[in-house]
């Protein structure tokens, strides 16, 4: 039995069979875009309520805390969004990392420029943000680094430890901000070193694994090329 009828055989009209889905396109104004866009343009309004009447009003910190806060937060939430509900596009890959190194870069320049933070400390978190972003393109075609816990912890430390500095705070909770501020460049430089040993690691096992194939793909050919040979001796 074939499973078509009778009269669709005689009259030599057999139904064809249902088309695939067609593959589902995700689109560019999907909420866990529109979320990174968002954390993109609070980065200038941030600036702005940072130097706001000199940089030191207290009631223009705290908007610019809960400006920083909310980017903070769809930071959270659009990737996991992405990830959940297959909505991750080309843009969401680009946008994503830049959007959560400009609020974090923005704030920590304007805190060293109002000389509320060291300017070191701001090196060395930028150099290492940065450093990791091109680590990221040397390794890619390689594979990819998943996101550690460390990593994640660092990430909750340096948010908790720029949002304390942007508020005016004083007394002890000006004294805590600064031991969470140095938890989170300890966690920035070994989670960076951690990072950049991965990396190499990665990077090595995928030029052995291509130096592996390169070599079997020789010997492929070069024993078709003996077989040919073989061939023609005796003919």
């Amino acid at each position: 039995m074939t499973g078509i009828p009778a009269s669709a055989a005689r009259r030599g009209t057999v139904p064809k069979p249902k088309a695939a889905s067609a593959v589902r396109t995700v689109s560019l104004w999907n909420i866990a875009n529109l979320l990174t866009m968002a954390r993109l343009l609070l980065v200038p309004a941030f600036v702005l309520l940072m130097v706001a009447a000199g940089g030191h009003d207290p009631a223009w910190r705290s908007f610019a805390w809960a400006a920083f806060t909310v980017a903070m937060i769809t930071d959270l939430f659009d990737g996991e969004l992405a990830r959940r509900h297959n909505l991750v596009t080309d843009f969401g890959k680009i946008a994503d990392p830049i959007a959560d190194k400009a609020i974090m870069g923005a704030a920590l320049i304007c805190l060293s420029a109002l000389a509320d933070l060291p300017w070191w400390v701001t090196g060395v978190i930028l150099f290492r943000e940065l450093g990791i972003t091109l680590m990221r393109f040397w390794v890619i075609k390689h594979g990819v680094i998943p996101a550690s816990r460390g990593g994640k912890m660092k990430t909750l430390a340096q948010g908790v430890a720029v949002g304390m500095y942007v508020l005016a705070l004083t007394g002890p909770l000006a004294t805590a901000r600064w031991w969470v501020m140095a938890v989170a460049v300890v966690l920035t430089v070994v989670t960076g070193l951690d990072y950049v040993r991965q990396a190499v690691v990665l990077r090595r096992a995928g030029l052995a694994a291509s130096a592996e194939a390169a070599a079997a793909d020789r010997a492929a050919v070069a024993e078709g090329a003996a077989s040919g040979q073989e061939g023609e001796e005796r003919s």
